[in-house]
């Protein structure tokens, strides 16, 4: 007998570039974070990055996003690399996409997109991907053009500019069509979650908040001792989970919410809004921030102002700063490398996080530190919460 071939099923990984722009009041050290963040994006779609490209701009240019130096060294690096994709950490507008893309000769993409690509690939829910199509969409109407550029390369095609015309406007009419329908489809689904919602009974809601990948899952899953997805990857949930929790003799409802992030595309937050019902219904937020984050106070204002934009931001909050064993303070002596989580309980409570607005908590979700205290503060929440809403059945808490 022959031997038997084999095949090489492996999928070969995406090799990407990213691109930022540095304006007047931006740090270096802060566009170095976003194009961590973007590169962290890049990984959760599969993709591999290979080297950062930032330049310095009072603004960026109008027809390239980055100078015309810039982009031929960008250019370089692409052809010389083999590099498949190159990713800006901006939304480019419909002419600057296609004049890149004309420039460089390979697959262009923006903060934007790449979001919606991750958001694609985790939408499990009827609802989910709905939101996601529509936003796709939406995304895509003002750059059809950029998808008839292949006319133009027909040399002695006579007419072809009239039916690439033709076809554009006939993709925009099924586009806008498809819209239409998709919002109509998310209306009946938000009806449907409104009357599930009621249909909860006289329950007390919790919602956790946060940035993307803070915790909020592992934190779900043991406070509803559920299985829900966890991950180290951002958007590892995109679908809102609610579970019925009980602390002692007292139950509430707990939902999982979508994580927040820097730069999130407007019309995708627009689309989302009705998944973040369960946001806004809430009688209390769970604000979960990852203390281990270099930037967790840029992080903590970001969702702050998520919350103000779908009208959450008056709510009952408890902050809870989670991977206390993956911390590390600032103050770390350059000398000697400081070991992570050398901080106790007792510094944190002394740390200037702990004088706010809201009660604050220190916790590691992984290791199940401070967790007792977490359930006792939240014990107490949701009992204050349901006498306010019905002491005539308070009595049914003692």
């Amino acid at each position: 007998m022959g031997k038997q071939k084999t095949y090489d099923t492996a999928v070969k990984q995406e090799r990407a570039i990213l691109v930022g722009v540095v304006t007047p009041g931006e740090k270096e050290e802060q566009t170095k974070e976003y194009l961590d963040e973007l590169a962290f994006l890049v990984e959760t779609a599969g993709g591999l990055v290979e080297k950062n490209f930032t330049q310095k701009m009072l603004k960026p240019e109008r027809a390239t996003f980055v100078g015309t130096g810039k982009l031929q060294e960008i250019k370089a690096y692409v052809k010389s690399e083999e590099i498949d994709t190159v990713i800006f950490d901006d939304e480019l507008s419909p002419s600057q996409l296609r004049n890149i893309e004309r420039e460089i000769g390979v697959k262009i993409l923006d903060r934007s997109n790449l979001i919606l690509d991750i958001f694609a690939s985790r939408a499990q829910t009827a609802q989910a991907r709905t939101q996601v199509e529509l936003a796709q969409l939406q995304y895509m109407l003002p750059r059809l053009t950029g998808m008839w550029t292949h006319l133009e390369r027909q040399k002695g095609g006579i007419g072809m500019r009239g039916p690439g015309e033709t076809q554009i406007e006939s993709d925009r009419r099924i586009i806008l069509d498809k819209i239409s329908l998709l919002k109509e489809r998310l209306a009946l689904i938000d009806r449907q979650n409104e009357t599930q919602r009621k249909n909860r009974g006289q329950l007390i809601r919790v919602a956790l908040v946060g940035y993307t990948n803070v915790g909020k899952s592992t934190i779900m899953n043991m406070l509803a001792k559920s299985e829900v997805f966890a991950e180290n990857k951002l958007f590892a949930t995109l679908d809102t989970t609610v579970r019925k929790v009980v602390i002692e003799n007292l139950p509430f409802l707990l939902s999982d919410t979508v994580g927040f992030i820097r730069k999130l595309p407007h019309h995708l937050v627009e689309c989302f809004k009705s998944t973040l019902d369960e946001v806004r219904e809430a009688d209390i937020l769970i604000h979960v921030v990852d203390v281990s984050h270099a930037n967790f106070e840029d992080q903590i204002h970001i969702v702050n102002e998520t919350l103000k934009d779908i009208g959450a931001i008056d709510k009952d909050v408890i902050l809870v700063f989670n991977k206390i064993d993956a911390y590390v303070p600032p103050e770390e002596d350059d000398l000697v490398a400081l070991e992570k989580g050398k901080m106790s309980l007792a510094d944190f409570k002394k740390s200037w996080m702990s004088h706010g607005k809201f009660p604050v908590l220190f916790i590691s979700a992984t290791e199940k530190e401070n967790i007792e205290e977490f359930k006792t503060l939240l014990y107490d929440k949701v009992k204050a919460a349901h006498i306010a809403r019905y002491p005539y059945d308070s009595n049914l808490l003692y």
